[in-house]
């Protein structure tokens, strides 16, 4: 039975993924504590999927680990050449960089080319005052057409002194697979994974050379190991911007994993101005601890919600546990 119910709510450092503030709801099981945090986005069908997760978190626990960090990357929003730089700078000895491309205005207007262009140089100079062997990655959240990616693709893989690959660079599977055809640069699959009523078919269709897992969206730690061993392809974990108790879900994946070639994205407690937790997961020396975070009650009241926050979770909260148990 879950119990204890806690909405939480935080700004973000920096605008990310259209939005200024990251909310959720936590509670409590025999196992520990769970995070239900799906986007507003999403309806309530697809969310409920986000619950499983959260189930399994509180009421079972974790699988055991066979590592015990996990490294992670920094991620660096669509920001100015200067700020990307001290991100990171900033980033707990981050190795790899993922940074944020293909954003458009609220008119439609993709970003300069010169202007993405820029702020990958800006990443690979602040990566080599570390030391040389710095990598970087590209996340377009699938917001290119094949043509845009096609011409963009070559100039920020100079720009970037080589990218080790770009994920989810055009929304459709058939554009990845051409697009993978057609160019160098390694192409991962994100959202055709975790948003796909049938996210083989990146596979069948040899879309991709990485799948990226997020433990929420595809409903557990234990479903996420299935699906890689289904997949076949090597894997990075990434977050879907969650405090640090639903990073700890994503954790325990990538620590249970029989192989991590790449490095993760689990280092986004980074961007939330409050965490839930006394001590947050954060990297050190470019790697998240294998741990289990609790919340903090200092923390939560720095952390506590507006009123109507709080009612719009604690209400969608009990929506999607009818639809999980049959009731709705």
């Amino acid at each position: 039975m879950l119990r204890d119910p806690v909405v939480w709510s935080s700004p973000l450092r920096t605008r990310f993924r259209g939005i200024d503030v990251r909310d959720g709801l936590l509670v409590r099981g025999d196992a520990g504590w769970g995070e239900l945090s799906p986007f507003w986005d999403y309806d309530d069908a697809e969310s409920a999927t986000w619950l499983r997760a959260t189930r399994e978190a509180a009421e079972l626990g974790f699988p055991d680990p066979v590592r015990d960090e996990v490294p992670v990357n920094v991620t660096v929003p669509a920001v100015a050449p200067a700020r990307a730089r001290e991100i990171v700078l900033a980033s707990g000895g981050c190795r790899t960089a993922k940074v944020k491309v293909a954003q458009r205005s609220s008119s439609g207007e993709l970003e300069p080319l010169v202007a993405e262009a820029a702020r990958l140089e800006a990443v690979r100079e602040a990566l080599d005052a570390g030391g040389p062997g710095g990598r970087i990655r590209v996340d377009a959240n699938g917001g290119w057409t094949l043509e845009e990616a096609l011409d963009r693709l070559p100039v920020l893989d100079r720009a970037a002194g080589g990218l080790e690959y770009a994920e989810q660079p055009c929304a459709a599977v058939e554009d990845l697979a051409f697009l993978r055809r057609k160019q160098d640069v390694l192409v991962a699959a994100d959202e055709s994974i975790r948003r796909a009523g049938d996210p083989m078919r990146v596979v069948r269709e040899e879309a991709a050379d990485i799948v990226v897992l997020k433990v929420q969206p595809l409903g557990g730690v234990r479903a996420c190991l299935d699906l890689a061993e289904q997949v076949g392809l090597p894997v990075v974990v990434s977050s879907a911007l969650e405090s640090s108790v639903g990073l700890a879900a994503g954790v325990a994946l990538a620590a249970a994993l029989p192989s991590l070639p790449y490095a993760c994205g689990l280092a986004t407690s980074q961007l939330l101005v409050h965490d839930v937790v006394a001590e947050p997961l954060l990297p050190v020396a470019g790697a998240l601890p294998v741990r289990r975070p609790v919340p903090d009650p200092a923390a939560l009241a720095s952390a506590a919600p507006p009123d109507a926050t709080r009612d719009a979770w604690l209400a969608r909260y009990d929506r999607l546990a009818a639809i999980l148990d049959g009731t709705k």
